[in-house]
Order: C-alpha cells, then sequence, then structure tokens
C-alpha cells in the first residue's frame, strides 16, 4: 500500500466514523475466510459494516471525531464494526462472538463514551432504533383503535337490538 492509499484510507475513515452512531472494537484470531464474509454479510443486513485497518492508520483515522478514546484499544489484529443505528453493529458483533471462539469484543465507543466489553454487550441487549420506531407507532396507533371501538360500539349496539326486534316480530 502505497502513501496515497494510505492517505486515502485515512480520510475515508475519518469521515465515515464521524457521521457513526457506534464504533465496536473487535479482535479476530484465526477467522477462515467463510467466517468473515459471514460477519460482512449480517452487518450489511443489519445495516452496520466491518472493516479490518492497520491500527497505525486506524489511530490516525479517529483524531478529530467522537471516537478518539477507542484508541488504546487498537492493538493486535482489531477490527472496526460501526454503524448509524446506535445498537446494529453491536448486536451483530456480540451474537457473532458468541457463535466462534476466535472473535471477541474488545470494546468500543458510542460517540465521545467509551465502552468496555460489558458496555457492548449491555448496548447489543437494547431493542434496535426500527422496533423501537415500531412500539411507538404501535403506541400512537392503539389509541386511535380504541376510539374507533367505542365509537362503533353505539351503533353496532343499536343494530343488535333492532335485529333481535325485527327477528322478535317474524316469529
Amino acid at each position: 500500500m502505497d502513501r496515497a492509499q494510505k492517505s486515502e484510507l485515512v480520510e475515508g475513515l475519518n469521515s465515515t466514523l464521524s457521521t457513526m452512531g457506534v464504533v465496536v472494537v473487535t479482535r479476530s484470531k484465526g477467522l477462515t475466510v467463510k467466517q468473515s464474509t459471514d460477519l460482512r454479510n449480517k452487518m450489511r443486513d443489519a445495516g452496520a459494516s466491518y472493516q479490518v485497518a492497520k491500527n497505525r492508520l486506524a489511530k490516525i483515522a479517529i483524531q478529530g471525531t467522537p471516537y478518539a478514546s477507542i484508541g488504546t484499544m487498537l492493538t493486535g489484529p482489531t477490527g472496526l464494526a460501526y454503524s448509524n443505528d446506535p445498537v446494529a453493529a453491536a448486536k451483530v458483533a456480540v451474537d457473532f462472538a458468541k457463535t466462534t471462539d476466535k472473535f471477541e469484543i474488545v470494546g468500543g465507543a458510542m460517540g465521545e463514551t467509551a465502552l468496555d466489553v460489558a458496555g457492548v454487550t449491555a448496548l447489543a441487549s437494547l431493542p434496535s432504533l426500527d422496533e423501537l420506531r415500531a412500539k411507538i407507532v404501535g403506541l400512537i396507533q392503539a389509541p386511535a383503535t380504541k376510539l374507533a371501538q367505542i365509537a362503533q360500539a353505539p351503533a353496532a349496539q343499536l343494530a343488535r337490538v333492532f335485529g333481535a326486534y325485527a327477528a322478535k316480530e317474524e316469529a
């Protein structure tokens, strides 16, 4: 990798991390190509990304971003999982770490707040942004449904009474 490529990688990683909601630092020792591809696919499906970069370049890239606190975690064979949704990358990384012993969570950060392994695990247990949106829509929709049922109830009761009287007259 020449200087231009390194500079391009650092600039790209810096601009990407500046806009992300969470970054999870992982350590992978001996992942197969199939496992690595599987991890990247799961990240992509969740709306997250996974990138392996040289630690020296990653340390340069995080300067000037809210994630400068993860610099001390960048030792050994590390990878960065990141997403706009504060839960997506953490959830996929924690789930993947449960399936293989060659992949472990080192820590991470959510904005300027550094997270240890327990913090990332706790973050992964939270509902995702889409799940929270669905719950809010359900909560907003429930009162409207109940109002419609209440408004229809008197009319339905009157219809049943008239129907009963009509059945009684015919009999």
